[in-house]
Formats: structure tokens, C-alpha cells, sequence
């Protein structure tokens, strides 16, 4: 997988443990609630406009990272269940 090759150790080593101990269709249904996805949005629309406090800024990276972080587990677990 090309963006696995990109993962620091670090991520490898907590991706990888987030698919030893949570099951790959769980992972796969795993979503962040609407109030949270609407927030990241609005945050994203007011980063636009420039007009994010510090604190907001980041709460925006931290919601960015955590993003990045659940596609990298549902593109295992995805492949892993494709090998079943």
C-alpha cells in the first residue's frame, strides 16, 4: 500500500494495534458524530476567511490529523477483509 509507505513507526505501530484489538467491520462503520462532523466543517469554512482563533486553529489540525489517522485504519482494515 503506497500510503502505508509513507506512515512514520509511530503511526505503523498504532495503526497496526487499532486493527489487533477493534474488528475490521467495526472499524469500517466507524464515524464521527454529526455535531462533530459539522464543526470540523465550519471550521474548515472559517479557515477559509482566516478567521480561526488560535484555539480553534488547533482544534482544526487536531480534527485534520484525525482524519488522516481513521483513513489509514479503514484502508487496512478494508484490505484486510478484501484478503479473506
Amino acid at each position: 500500500m503506497e500510503v502505508e509507505s509513507k506512515m512514520t513507526p509511530a503511526t505503523k505501530e498504532l495503526v497496526e494495534f487499532i486493527l489487533r484489538e477493534v474488528p475490521a467491520e467495526k472499524l469500517l462503520a466507524f464515524g464521527p458524530s454529526a455535531s462533530a462532523r459539522q464543526s470540523a466543517l465550519d471550521l474548515v469554512a472559517r479557515s477559509k476567511d482566516d478567521a480561526l482563533t488560535p484555539d480553534e486553529r488547533a482544534e482544526l489540525d487536531e480534527c485534520m490529523i484525525l482524519e488522516h489517522m481513521i483513513r489509514l485504519v479503514k484502508a487496512r482494515a478494508r484490505t484486510f477483509l478484501n484478503r479473506r
